[in-house]
C-alpha cells in the first residue's frame, strides 16, 4: 500500500473541494486529508479515488462519495474518546475517518465478505481503535452501548428502534431515511424517552437490508 506525493496532492484538491461545498468541519477535513481512500478501492477505480464520486465495492455495495461521509461525519460531531456505532462498514473507509478523528469505533457489516476485508485492511493499516462485527446491524450492537454517535451507510425505511435506544443521553443518530431517495435524519437523545429530530437534505444509498450474508 503506497501513499504517494501525487495521492497527498489529489487528497488535499478533494478537501479544498468538500471546503467549497460548505463542509466546514476542520476536524472532519483534517481526517479526510489524513486517510489515503485509494486504499479501499479496487485498483480499477484507483486514478479516480479522489474524484467526488461513488464506486462499488462488491457485494451491490458502494463506498459513498466523499462529500456524504463528510457530511454525515460532520453531524455526528465527533469529540475525541467517543464511542461511535456504525451500521454497514462497507469497505471501512467511514470507520478510518471516525478513528482519524480519535473516536473509538465499532462498525457492523452484514456482507460477511465485505466485513472480513474491510477487518484485515484496517488491521494492516495499523488502525486500533475499530473493532469490526459481522452481524445484522438492524439489531445494532447492544453490549457496547451506549454510544455518543450512531451512523448508518445505508437508505433505510424507517428508523430502527434498537438504534435510537443504543444512544447515549446526548448522543445523535445520522441515519438516511426513505425508499427511492433518502432524506438525512440527525437524531439526538435528549433523555431517557424524549428525542430531537431533524430532516435535513436529499441523499441516495444502497438499501438497508436485515440479516447477514454469508460469503
Amino acid at each position: 500500500m503506497t501513499d504517494s506525493y501525487r495521492h497527498k496532492g489529489l487528497r488535499k484538491r478533494l478537501v479544498d473541494d468538500l471546503r467549497r461545498r460548505g463542509i466546514r468541519d476542520e476536524a472532519v477535513l483534517t481526517a479526510m486529508n489524513a486517510v489515503p481512500r485509494h486504499f479501499f478501492l479496487d485498483k480499477a477505480f484507483e486514478e479516480h479515488a479522489y474524484d467526488d464520486k461513488p464506486f462499488p465495492i462488491g457485494h451491490e455495495q458502494t463506498i459513498s462519495q466523499p462529500y456524504t461521509v463528510a457530511y454525515m461525519t460532520a453531524l455526528l460531531d465527533v469529540k475525541k474518546g467517543d464511542r461511535i456505532l456504525e451500521i454497514g462498514t462497507g469497505s471501512g473507509y467511514q470507520a478510518a475517518i471516525l478513528a482519524a478523528m480519535g473516536a473509538r469505533v465499532f462498525t457492523v457489516e452484514r456482507q460477511e465478505a465485505l466485513y472480513l476485508q474491510a477487518r484485515d485492511l484496517l488491521k494492516a493499516m495499523g488502525i486500533t481503535s475499530v473493532r469490526c462485527f459481522f452481524r445484522d446491524g438492524a439489531k445494532g450492537l447492544a453490549e457496547y452501548a451506549p454510544y455518543q454517535g450512531i451512523i448508518v451507510t445505508a437508505g433505510a425505511p424507517v428508523v430502527p428502534e434498537p438504534l435510537k435506544e443504543q444512544l447515549a443521553v446526548g448522543g445523535i443518530l445520522v441515519i438516511p431515511v426513505g425508499e427511492s431517495v433518502q432524506y438525512m435524519y440527525k437524531i439526538v437523545r435528549l433523555s431517557a424517552t424524549e428525542y430531537q429530530e431533524e430532516i435535513l437534505d436529499a441523499f441516495m444509498f444502497v438499501p438497508f437490508l436485515e440479516g447477514v450474508q454469508r460469503k
